[in-house]
């Protein structure tokens, strides 16, 4: 099983998710949240990505603010992994640390310099399947 990277393009305001086995980007792993990493790991050549976030095997969201790999209990407000529904509520929430590691399911990422193909050439998106339209029932 392999890592997603979902890759937002602020210039097209779109975004692309890419599969690729663990075992071709060992590279990335102990970077955190808010390096700049090369696409050559990634098949974009020329690209220049920002790690902007993730979340683990289980689900549970990456923060900025929590050192480390490991998962954390901590006091949060409104933010990354809590949105309350009364004003002021805090709860104690389990979230993943700052640092890529192998148990990684998902890291989102940000093009800060393109490269010279776009990421639709690169990697094309896939187009759903239209559904054929039912005849009106009497």
């Amino acid at each position: 099983m392999g890592i997603k990277f979902v890759i937002s393009d602020p210039s097209t305001k779109k975004s692309h998710q890419i599969d690729v086995e663990k075992d071709k980007v060992v590279t990335i792993f102990n970077k955190k949240i808010g390096e700049d990493i090369s696409g050559d790991h990634l098949g974009l050549h020329g690209y220049t990505l920002k790690i902007t976030g993730g979340s683990d095997k289980d689900g549970f969201p990456m923060r900025p603010d929590v050192e480390g790999i490991g998962r954390k209990r901590i006091l949060i407000g409104e933010s990354i992994g809590f949105h309350p529904t009364i004003k002021g509520e805090r709860k104690r929430r389990t979230v993943r640390g700052n640092t890529i590691s192998e148990d990684t399911h998902q890291v989102n990422l940000k093009v800060m310099k393109a490269g010279a193909k776009s990421l639709e050439e690169l990697h094309p998106s896939k187009k759903k399947e239209e559904k054929p339209a039912e005849a009106p029932k009497q």
